[in-house]
């Protein structure tokens, strides 16, 4: 099984992809990590990532299809592919559709992770990570513990916010969202892929209704 999840920046997409590649054997493809590994990998493709990123250049779509194109045919993925982070852009919808018609592979659903822009920064504001393992804590829904061992992987942990999780910056990054990316629901829904659950609900409850969606 292939997905896409959408949603605006803190709508909890990287919380739910662990959850599917945990549950599901699934491989999560995220831009930012794909390229990271790329550029240390001494592939011909991974050169071409470090010179573009070396010299301050936007890696191209072309180059993220590429990255994408040897995820899909490494055969790693047992339980198929989250897409997280990708496609941003319709045009990058458009040659996503395309290599996975080339390669033959579906994909089954897309699914979107409806939120409430006040509700959401009011969420994202709140928000620390484990140092360690990248689990998500809250001021208010789940606090960081006392003792500062991560729930998570059981470690005692630097827990750290994201200079950009403030009120400003993360009504920059809602109006480039919305600008660019969210003209994909309408995309998918024509085509009959759009799947919508409720982002702000908990995190089980969130990952309860993916569940559903995906059958």
């Amino acid at each position: 099984m292939n997905i896409i999840l959408l949603g605006p920046p803190g709508a909890g997409k990287g919380t739910q992809a662990r959850i599917l590649v945990e549950g599901r054997n699934m491989v999560q493809l995220s831009t930012g990590d794909m390229l990271r590994e790329a550029r240390t990998s001494g592939t011909e493709m991974g050169k071409m990532v470090a010179e573009v990123m070396d010299k301050g250049h936007l890696v191209t779509d072309e180059i993220v299809i590429g990255l994408i194109r040897e995820q899909l045919t490494s055969g790693k993925a047992g339980g198929g592919y989250i897409f997280d982070g990708f496609p941003r852009t319709l045009a990058q919808a458009d040659a996503l559709g395309s290599l996975l018609a080339e390669l033959g592979e579906p994909l089954d659903a897309v699914i979107e992770m409806q939120v409430d822009d006040a509700a959401l920064v009011s969420r994202i504001t709140a928000r620390s990570t484990c140092g360690n393992c990248g689990e998500v804590y809250n001021d208010n829904t789940k606090p960081i513990p006392a003792d500062h061992v991560c729930t998570s992987c059981g470690q005692r942990a630097e827990f750290k916010r994201r200079a950009d999780d403030n009120e400003e910056s993360l009504k920059t990054r809602l109006l480039a969202y919305y600008k660019q990316t969210s003209p994909l629901i309408g995309y998918y829904y024509a085509k009959g892929a759009l799947k919508s659950v409720d982002g702000l609900a908990s995190m089980d409850k969130v990952s309860a209704s993916i569940a559903k969606a995906l059958g």
